[in-house]
């Protein structure tokens, strides 16, 4: 179950039963799967995107990324993954499609350690 025994322990507190609590779990899960799938399927088949992310080596607010792939994958409530550059990936953690799926935005880990949002123009940024 999602819920840690604290937050299962509350949410019976307020009425709910085993059973809908577990409901509620599996919904939350669910709900992951769906994000993740959404936010690959906004990489999928694209070779460049354009972000927010700020590179010391770069003068563009919203720099240019070959992009080599994205993996994705959920347990339970969490998203990670891996996002692969030409030449250098970070890991990504948490993630939503935004803009009726114009923009996606990622946590970026270590070397960027930022919510990073990406789009395939740079006019959507």
């Amino acid at each position: 179950m999602y819920f840690d025994p604290r937050t299962q322990d509350a949410l019976r507190e307020v009425g709910l039963s085993t059973t809908e609590i577990r409901t509620a779990s599996e919904l939350v899960v669910e709900a992951t799967r769906e994000e993740a799938s959404a936010l690959e399927s906004f990489f999928e088949g694209i070779e460049t995107v354009f972000s927010d992310m700020d590179q010391a080596h770069s003068d563009e607010a919203f720099p240019e990324h070959t992009l080599e792939y994205v993996d994705l994958y959920t347990h339970a409530a969490d998203l990670r993954g891996y996002v692969r550059f030409d030449g250098w990936g970070v890991p990504a953690e948490g993630g939503r499609v935004l803009e009726d799926g114009t923009l996606v935005e990622l946590s970026l880990g270590p070397t960027v350690d930022d919510r990073v949002r990406f789009a395939h123009d740079r006019d959507a940024l």
